[in-house]
């Protein structure tokens, strides 16, 4: 078949708009990768498995981020926030007031809860009978000599009757609760249940405990959280938004499969496999406590936070006086 002079530029042309929009059209979809750099509180652990998931499973790269984790340097996640260097943290909101009650607050903001309630309290040998605060009086208990946290001891100890002067207190330098319980180094330790609490069970050692939280629902406040970098939250919302949807989708997953989370934190953190019996019990009772009692992984309560806050205020913990609301935002949650 013959076919004209005009027909065969008429095709030529066609051709040539068809490359030409093809081209325009891949370079249009092609989305550039973000990276994000998230500055651990700790050495990684279950209070981290959701990130972690997030990241094997592919959930922030659907959101095209690359998440990459570091650890704390010795002035804590919220400095290396606060300099840009991380855009997101892990942080607490005990230690959180420090930065953001001063004249010169750092440029951060809590943006999500990564465990819905306080799950720290008092861990002791059984034989001692150390069952609540007042008897604590007599026995060292292991300090930190942080403010906050002597305060809370005072407060717990004079509403079961006690008196705090009485407790011997004594450095707290360690670093496994149910080893220095044994060799008796200290009588009472803070500690976090999800770690030490099932690490005494795990290594069979008969203790007592008894949580803040259930004490008085002050010390109820949010610990661990997530904070991010001022200037990146407000230069990039939708990178923060993505990101705390994909970390959201994370921390679901290990709320319904503890078991598979926990192989998952193993397979990125391959050091962690030598405790592998305390990382699966830490991981079943974690991953019951992520969202407890909410609607939605991350979300804080206003009420909660600001009555913590309160308290530190009451009590000159801090040396700018918190506002209401001051330091968090659910605005970067999923909707």
């Amino acid at each position: 078949m013959k076919h004209s002079k005009n027909f065969w530029l008429y095709l030529s042309v066609s051709m040539l708009l068809m490359l030409i929009l093809g081209g325009c059209q891949a370079r249009s979809t092609k989305t550039s990768t973000h990276t994000i750099t998230v500055v651990l509180d700790w050495t990684p652990n279950t209070n981290h498995t959701g990130m972690y998931v997030a990241k094997q499973k592919g959930y922030y790269k659907k959101y095209h981020l690359n998440v990459k984790f570091v650890q704390p340097p010795k002035d804590g996640a919220e400095q290396l926030v606060a300099s840009g260097k991380a855009q997101i943290g892990v942080s607490a909101q005990d230690t959180f007031a420090g930065a953001i009650a001063r004249t010169d607050p750092l440029p951060i903001t809590t943006i999500g809860a990564i465990i819905q309630h306080n799950t720290s309290g008092i861990m002791s040998r059984k034989a001692d009978n150390i069952t609540s605060p007042k008897k604590m009086m007599g026995k060292r208990y292991a300090t930190w000599d942080l403010p906050i946290e002597q305060a809370t001891i005072k407060q717990v100890v004079k509403d079961d009757g006690g008196q705090y002067s009485k407790i011997k207190k004594i450095p707290n330098n360690i670093t496994d609760e149910v080893a220095a319980l044994k060799a008796k180094q200290a009588d009472s330790i803070w500690v976090f249940y999800g770690w030490a609490g099932e690490n005494a069970k795990v290594k069979n050692f008969p203790i007592n405990y008894f949580s803040f939280r259930a004490l008085n629902k002050v010390f109820d406040y949010y610990t661990p959280t997530l904070i991010g970098n001022n200037q990146f939250l407000k230069a990039h919302p939708k990178l923060a938004k993505d990101f705390m949807k994909a970390t959201a989708q994370g921390y679901n997953y290990a709320t319904k499969h503890p078991r598979q989370s926990a192989n998952i934190l193993m397979d990125q953190v391959p050091e962690l496999k030598s405790n592998r019996k305390l990382i699966y019990a830490s991981q079943t009772y974690l991953s019951n406590q992520y969202s407890l009692g909410s609607s939605q992984w991350g979300k804080i309560s206003s009420s909660r936070w600001n009555r913590f806050y309160q308290w530190l205020d009451q009590h000159k913990l801090v040396s700018v006086k918190l506002k209401k609301n001051q330091g968090f935002t659910n605005q970067y949650l999923p909707k």
